[in-house]
């Protein structure tokens, strides 16, 4: 399929689905009132619903999506790894680390801003931790490694929080708070994320044609003129960035960066360079219908997105270690 025809056919799913998460909800509101509510006004009630419930949540799912598809595309290419995602460099784990320190502390609750930092601190620590490994130890391997190594380390430290957490209620709250979720989610949320979202993507957008002599090899790309350690710094701080802005205002969201690229890359040309723009389209539609389905999948109570997209991830991630698997032997 060529790149226009590509693109624009995600960008026409990726606008039906926007509109679709803008329309569905538990009060129901016709099309027509629902949209004229957003642009327009109309009553108080159908204002808010449009404005301040349903549009902060579609915006989410859009951007966060993005950050994540477009992230897993430029690791997967980086890293020369097909199961690298987001998470395999320890950015979504330190910044879920972060949030549920927040928790921890019960400062949670003193400001709406206080979990969105916790989040972001963790995430740029994740970053300056990686940071001063790859200095001394430029491998991709080691940054692999690292990125694990944290992973594991957050994970130990968040289990050992809810060990140690005072209250059941508390308890309870990291762990509704690390299956991810859109709900409730406001304008203030997304005036916290986008921009560092928008910032993250252009870091990574800018390494196409890195990743494109990095297909070649290290050596191949540096004989190209590529700098490997520029490349790497944007790798690194344009994931923390995205990943972890969207991280902060919407909990653990998993397998977004590891599923969209390999579903979108036999429809390229298999440059990593041209995978990048349909990624961050995929992985916005991919949030986008995940979190419709977490909405009218059970009648009675709302499923985690973070759940929706495990069930999907998960099966795919096992397809995919078998599939190599098979290459191998």
């Amino acid at each position: 399929m060529s790149p226009l025809r590509l693109n624009l056919a995600l960008a026409v799913l990726m606008a039906i689905l926007f509109v679709l998460s803008l329309l569905i909800g538990p009060a129901h509101l016709g099309p027509i009132t629902s949209i004229k509510a957003l642009i327009a006004g109309g009553d108080e009630a159908t204002r808010i619903i449009m404005r301040e419930i349903r549009l902060p949540r579609a915006l989410l799912g859009l951007a966060v999506g993005a950050s994540l598809g477009l992230s897993g595309a430029v690791l997967q290419g980086f890293l020369r790894n097909p199961l690298a995602e987001p998470g395999i460099v320890g950015v979504s784990a330190m910044a879920s680390l972060g949030a549920v320190v927040i928790f921890y502390s019960g400062l949670a609750g003193a400001s709406l801003y206080a979990l969105p930092a916790g989040a972001l601190t963790g995430a740029f620590l994740a970053v300056l931790i990686l940071l001063a490994i790859a200095a001394r130890h430029g491998s991709t391997l080691t940054l692999i490694l690292s990125g694990v190594a944290l992973s594991s380390l957050a994970a130990a430290l968040t289990s050992l929080a809810l060990n140690l957490s005072p209250n059941p209620f508390a308890s309870y709250e990291i762990i509704f708070w690390l299956l991810g979720s859109l709900k409730d989610r406001s304008m203030m949320h997304v005036a916290i994320a986008l921009p560092l979202i928008i910032a993250g993507c252009a870091l990574l957008a800018a390494t196409g044609r890195a990743l494109d002599a990095f297909s070649l090899g290290e050596e191949g790309a540096e004989s190209l003129g590529i700098d490997r350690k520029r490349t790497r710094l944007l790798v690194i701080a344009g994931t923390a960035l995205a990943v972890g802005a969207g991280t902060a205002v919407t909990g653990a969201i998993s397998f977004v960066g590891l599923v969209v690229p390999h579903m979108l890359r036999p429809l390229t040309n298999r440059m990593p360079s041209s995978l990048l723009l349909p990624s961050a389209m995929g992985g916005a539609i991919l949030l986008l219908a995940a979190d419709i389905v977490a909405r009218i999948a059970v009648s009675a109570h709302e499923l985690n997105v973070g759940v929706v997209t495990a069930l999907i991830g998960a099966p795919f991630f096992l397809w995919l270690i078998v599939r190599s698997r098979r290459e191998l032997f």
